[in-house]
């Protein structure tokens, strides 16, 4: 008997959850079945492939070495699959797309708007993520294209889009709400900050500056999540800090740049390398890149 494609799911299946029981409940199948398919595939190749002694399944060496190859083979079918459904013209498709958060504020709104306007026929499916998280989908071919920030992680492909920068951010109740001028870093010592939760690139981003300064403000609020952060802002005294893009022309939120200023960010484009580039994947890339040229990073773009 040769491994069939079933076999490769159901043992990747088990390895993902240790346990026949979880893989066979994902799986919709009884365990027996999931259980004798796993050993017709033992048999096929002549090894063990599950260590089933202890209270947990887990892979052996050979196990460990088969599994490799069978993510990639069904990572590589299902990039032929997209391939041969790809239409050149753009007439149908599909294209997985990933932000970070703050972008969800300010450039997914117009990218996603006139990208379907272009391409009425071209379903998106839109994700908002961390970093870290985007990267590891996209590895795993779980998503065509991300927008993050710059990336020096193996087999991830940046395209430079534009460079971000970040003021402090506060609302109309706060005593610097007028202020003309910019402040000194030194001052939001020990100053009530509502800042993004420490999962963030940009929290990260912020923490070091603050850091680099020897200031530790007082941290009030964490959130995960760019509405809020402005909501809250807007409606109490506390401070945040974002992206320049996100309180352009924006009637509650007041920037005010730090001296020393926060260090700006090169926002990519990220791909895995040597993927398949659907049509759909090379349309959205000059549509951002082209979107990105013309508008300097959001200056002239509107504000979503």
């Amino acid at each position: 008997m040769r491994p069939e494609l079933r076999h490769l799911r159901y043992l990747l299946a088990v390895a993902e959850h240790a346990s026949f029981t979880r893989a066979a409940e994902e799986l919709h199948i009884s365990q027996p079945t999931l259980s004798q398919q796993i050993k017709q595939l033992e048999k096929a190749l002549g090894v063990q492939l599950l260590d089933r002694t202890g209270r947990t399944m887990r892979l052996t060496d050979a196990g460990e070495t088969y599994v490799r190859y069978a993510r990639r083979a069904l990572r590589d079918l299902a990039a032929g699959e997209r391939a041969v459904l790809d239409v050149q013209d753009l007439s149908r498709g599909h294209l997985r797309l990933a932000v970070t958060p703050t972008f969800t504020a300010y450039l997914t709104g117009p990218l996603v708007a006139d990208f379907s306007a272009r391409h009425p026929g071209i379903t998106l499916e839109v994700r908002e993520m961390t970093q870290d998280r985007m990267e590891a989908e996209l590895l795993s071919d779980r998503l065509d294209l991300g927008i993050a920030f710059t990336t020096h992680l193996p087999g991830i492909d940046p395209t430079t889009l534009f460079t971000e920068t970040l003021s402090l951010v506060v609302g109309p109740r706060h005593p610097d709400a007028r202020r003309s001028g910019s402040l000194p870093v030194a001052e939001l010592h020990e100053r009530q900050l509502a800042l993004l939760s420490e999962d963030f690139a940009t929290r990260r981003h912020i923490d070091e500056h603050f850091a680099e300064h020897e200031v530790r403000p007082r941290i009030a609020v964490e959130a995960n999540s760019i509405n809020a952060l402005t909501e809250i802002v807007r409606r109490t005294q506390f401070a945040t800090v974002l992206p320049d893009a996100i309180t352009r022309d924006h009637p509650h939120l007041f920037p005010i740049p730090l001296a020393p200023a926060l260090p700006s960010r090169t926002v990519t484009l990220l791909r895995r390398e040597s993927s398949y580039r659907s049509a759909a994947a090379r349309a959205f890339t000059h549509l951002a890149t082209e979107w990105a040229d013309t508008s300097a990073g959001g200056e002239d773009a509107p504000v979503a």
